[in-house]
């Protein structure tokens, strides 16, 4: 039977998503897991794999459309199979919730009432049937001329990190729940954690996925531009989320954070999978830097963009306006210019991730593309002798955009192997 091919619900508050691109057309052969098609929401652009494989077969959508969550969009037929089927009937989209009072409203939107003091029936929704979302909390009317829209992106800071001084209450969202130890995602410089959701579907049956936006990044306020507030801050959300053992997945600057926490704390780290970590030695791209920064086009970020990959086609081009939409909705590019400025000076790594691997008892995973433009591959032999080193050919600074599959399961693997650490 004929496989549907749906645009997929890939956030909470997604009610509808804008078809970027088509990765096949009518009539093409696909392999199941293969990129099929791209999307665009709200928050960011991700691929979606195909559902099944065979041959792409009705599709009703074209680039450029904006459809509900749930709309079928094409079907996968097997090969050689009759395409007789009916043409697939439209979806209803379901009404969005109401409280007691009537209030229609997403779940975010809820909380970052609850948070600010908000009421939400004193707020106008801009969404479908007036359901009020994240964004018009944010823009809400201001109480006092000293309370505006940067105190709710970026709250007051709670909890300390030691030494480096106030470790920030960071944005994260539970992508998969799972009964078993979790992956905790930590992205890299200049992303955010909706990175990790092109990765989703390569994850173990039952093992969690919480995602977080390092400081300065995405929703989360930058404190300090420091590793180790970074790394306090990431144990602060772990303890604030209830969790207590966790697998750090990890990717460039992000890596360089879960180095640090691993060995402040290594019984809460079960084990660490580093993808192209930074840390290793002090060189590094430093026109990529500038040049992703200083960016403000699409025209002038996409060529920076495609530095990231082997084959740019996998980085995508709605990224370039995610990125700029982040940069002006949620001022994002000044605190990256900050922790640039600390971290990266005149395209320095001024900072160094060596001895806290050397210190952490568990099991390391480093992954590198062997084509890494930003940061350069012959890094891994800093790494204790103790960590296992994969390099992927034809892969270059996003492994885990390029050879998802494989990096899960490298992943995955190394997640095993902590959790019989832990056991024993």
């Amino acid at each position: 039977m004929p496989v549907e091919v749906i645009l997929p619900r890939v956030d909470m508050d997604m009610e509808r998503g804008k078809l970027t691109q088509w990765f096949a057309a009518e009539g093409d052969s696909v392999a199941k897991g293969q990129p099929l098609f791209e999307i665009e929401t709200d928050k960011a652009a991700m691929e979606v794999d195909a559902p099944a494989g065979g041959v792409l077969r009705r599709v009703s959508a074209k680039p450029g459309e904006t459809l509900p969550v749930g709309a079928v969009i094409g079907w996968i037929f097997a090969e050689g199979e009759a395409v007789d089927k009916p043409a697939p009937r439209p979806v209803a989209v379901p009404l969005p919730p109401a409280d007691a009072r009537g209030v229609r409203a997403t779940p975010k939107a809820r909380r970052l009432a609850r948070e600010a003091g908000v009421e939400l029936t004193a707020l106008q929704g801009s969404g479908p049937l007036g359901r009020v979302q994240a964004r018009d909390v944010e823009a809400r009317p201001l109480a006092s001329p000293s309370q505006g829209r940067a105190d709710l992106l970026h709250p007051p800071l709670r909890g300390r990190a030691g030494e480096g001084g106030p470790a920030p209450d960071l944005n994260r969202e539970w992508l998969v729940r799972g009964p078993r130890a979790p992956l905790v995602l930590i992205h890299g410089f200049g992303a955010d954690l909706n990175v990790w959701r092109r990765w989703l579907n390569h994850i173990a049956p039952g093992r969690g996925a919480l995602a977080l936006d390092l400081p300065g990044h995405g929703r989360s306020p930058l404190a300090e531009p420091d590793i180790d507030v970074f790394a306090a801050a990431i144990a602060q959300t772990l303890r604030q989320e209830g969790v207590g053992f966790a697998h750090l997945v990890a990717h460039s600057l992000g890596a360089a954070a879960a180095a640090a926490l691993a060995a402040r704390d290594p019984d809460l780290v079960g084990s660490l999978t580093l993808i192209a970590p930074a840390g290793l030695g002090p060189d590094i791209n430093g026109a990529f830097i500038s040049g992703f920064l200083a960016a403000r086009s699409p025209a002038s970020l996409r060529p920076w963009l495609a530095e990231l990959a082997e084959d740019p086609a996998m980085i995508g081009d709605a990224l370039a306006e995610t990125t700029l939409r982040q940069r002006r909705d949620l001022g994002v590019g000044e605190a990256q210019a900050k922790v640039a400025a600390a971290l990266f000076p005149d395209g320095t790594q001024v900072y160094s991730a060596r001895a806290a691997l050397a210190a952490y008892p568990g099991p390391v995973k480093a992954i590198f593309g062997r084509e890494d433009r930003i940061l350069p591959v012959r890094h891994a032999r800093a790494l204790p002798g103790s960590a296992a080193v994969h390099i992927l050919p034809g892969v270059g600074h996003m492994p885990h955009l390029e050879a998802r599959s494989l990096v899960a399961q490298l992943s995955g693997d190394n997640a095993a192997g902590g959790d019989e650490r832990r056991a024993t």
